[in-house]
């Protein structure tokens, strides 16, 4: 199977796949450190794995609306923003299930990450520059765009000069 850029993967640089039930469980244990959004809950599922997991908005937000039937998440659309929180009753049942919730990264947290001289090491780090360039766009004021600019040409210089250096070896 060809991986991004066309470069093969063997099936030790595959990521682990989710469970069944999973979304659920990672919602909750991310709600139970701070109030996010949704995009926040899957930039924070996203970052937790290493990028490895970035589970759709398809898949969160409908989880999300049954958590609210049950209780356990509430919304607070306080400036414009809908953020949610565990109730009472959910900090009661991440605590009653901390094992489940914990078990939900498990596979994440095997994977071994590699020394930085394969390319799949490089997938989870533009995974999340990309979440935190959205995220800027999306949330951010116009002077954090701007800065945003500098900071990515920044970057992309450093680049550059990486594989400069790299030319007389």
């Amino acid at each position: 199977m060809a991986g991004l850029f066309g470069l093969a993967q063997t099936d030790q640089q595959r990521a682990p796949r989710a469970r069944r039930g999973d979304v659920r469980a990672a919602i909750l244990d991310v709600l139970q450190a701070e109030s996010l959004n949704g995009y926040q809950v899957i930039s924070a599922i996203s970052e937790r794995t290493g990028g490895a997991w970035k589970p759709s908005p398809g898949s969160v937000y409908p989880t999300i609306s049954q958590l609210e039937d049950e209780g356990l998440v509430e919304a607070d659309d306080e400036r414009g923003r809908r953020t949610l929180r565990l109730t009472d009753a959910g900090r009661q049942y991440v605590a009653a299930n901390a094992d489940e919730l914990a078990g939900v990264w498990e596979p994440f947290a095997e994977r071994e990450r590699p020394d930085g001289g394969d390319f799949a090491a490089l997938k989870p780090e533009i995974g999340q520059v990309m979440n935190a360039v959205w995220q800027i766009i999306s949330t951010g004021t116009d002077q954090q765009r701007r800065d945003a600019i500098d900071v990515l040409i920044e970057t992309r210089r450093k680049l550059y000069g990486l594989l400069a250096e790299g030319e007389g070896q």
